[in-house]
Parts: C-alpha cells; structure tokens; sequence
C-alpha cells in the first residue's frame, strides 16, 4: 500500500522545494543591539513629557538603575523609570543614539523590550487601567526625541511625532502594554515585540526610543532590563 502513495509523496516534496526557490532571500542584518541593565545602565538616558513645567516633584518623575523588587531576584537590577500621571497624558521614556550606518538611509528594526511591572490584567483605575491604558512605544528616527517647552501652554512636549496613548504616531507606534499577564499584584518580568522603521540623519545616525504613554491617572513603575534589536537595510 506504501508504495502506492510514494509516488505522490515525491511530488509534494518536489513541489514543495520548489516554493522554496520563490521565498525573499534572508535579510542580513547590519546592526545589532543587545543591552543590559542587570548591573548598569550604559548608553540610554531617560526624560519625561506632557506634564507642566516645574511639577516634577509633584509629578513624582524618577529614573535611574535600581535593583529589582521582590520577588524578582535581588542581586540583579534595571533602568527603572517612574512617574504619577496627574495631567492624564504622561510620557516617560529613555533613548539610545545608534552610529555607523549609512547616511539618511531608511532601516527596519525588528525589537525586543524586557521589563518587570507589577500590574496585573483587567484592573479598573482612574483615567483607564492601569495596565491596559498605558501604552508602550518604539520608534526610530534621525534627531534626538527629547522633550521641549511649549510656552503658550506652560507644558512640556515632545519634538517627535508619538501621538497620544493608544494612537500609533509618525515616529513611534504602540507595541504592547504594562501588564504582567497575571491577576496578582506582584513584579513579573515580561517582554513586548515590535518592528518598525525609521530614517538615519546626515550623520548616518538614528535614534532609538522607548517609553509608555499613560492614560492611567495614578502611578506606574518600570524596571526595564533589557533591550534587543536588529537593524537591516
């Protein structure tokens, strides 16, 4: 009876390496990225915007390396990143500059982000939950993202294009939430994906940036611990 089908079976073969001819050749990276902040933090610097000038203690903004919390393993710690969203629109987020590529060449990224967050899936807060409405976002782009003075308004604003919450902008999109993916209240390590592009300056230099967009009006803390990326042409 086997053989009755043997012919058949190397026919699917045959046709199925021939599919495989017809498959995009493999995209060889040129630039890799892979940072840690298990003991330190290199190379990444991190801000806040959208809140008012002046507020910072207010507003409780703190970033630095800090071990991490219980029950994560204390020996180790992350770019921790914090802040209390009193003006239902805070922005906190850290960037690294990427050199050596070609100038103003557009790239695709394809990212990794490690973080520990506390907050569990489905919860009710203030403004939105506290997991789901506070947006994690990535992009590229060939100036520095930092933020600037908005003096009409008194508030402190990006110069890129991140939109708001959970609106994807021209510099940076949605690639995820806070969540720990848990129903219990307790720091768990997580990661979100995303891929993107973006376009190098003059310089052959572009920027990555990371950061959340809260519509929780309350407080959200991050340990970030990780950061993987690869870049092609």
């Amino acid at each position: 009876m086997l053989r009755n089908y043997l012919p058949f079976i190397s026919l699917v073969f045959v046709l199925l390496s021939g599919c495989k001819k017809t498959d995009k050749p493999q995209v060889v990276p040129v630039m890799s990225v892979n940072d840690s902040f298990e003991s330190a933090v290199s190379g990444w610097t991190a801000d806040f915007a959208d809140y008012p000038a002046g507020e910072e203690t207010k507003f409780q903004l703190q970033q630095g390396y800090a071990t991490l919390p219980a029950p994560l393993d204390a020996s180790k710690g992350g770019f921790r990143i914090s802040g209390m969203n009193r003006s239902d629109d805070l922005f906190m987020f850290f960037r690294k500059k990427l050199t050596g590529l070609l100038p103003n060449k557009v790239y695709q990224m394809d990212l990794e982000v490690t973080f520990a967050t506390a907050v569990p899936s489905g919860r009710a807060g203030a403004g939105g939950a506290p997991g789901e409405s506070v947006y994690l976002k990535a992009g590229m782009m060939p100036l520095e993202p930092q933020k600037v003075l908005n003096q009409q308004t008194g508030y402190y604003r990006m110069n890129i294009d991140k939109a708001n919450q959970a609106v994807d902008g021209k510099d940076m999109q949605v690639i995820g939430n806070v969540t720990n993916g848990t129903t219990t209240e307790e720091y768990r390590l997580v990661k979100r994906l995303g891929s993107f592009s973006g376009s190098t300056n003059s310089k052959g230099e572009i920027w990555l940036c990371i950061g959340t967009d809260s519509g929780f009006e309350a407080m959200t803390t991050l340990y970030y611990t990780q950061v993987k990326a690869i870049l092609y042409e």
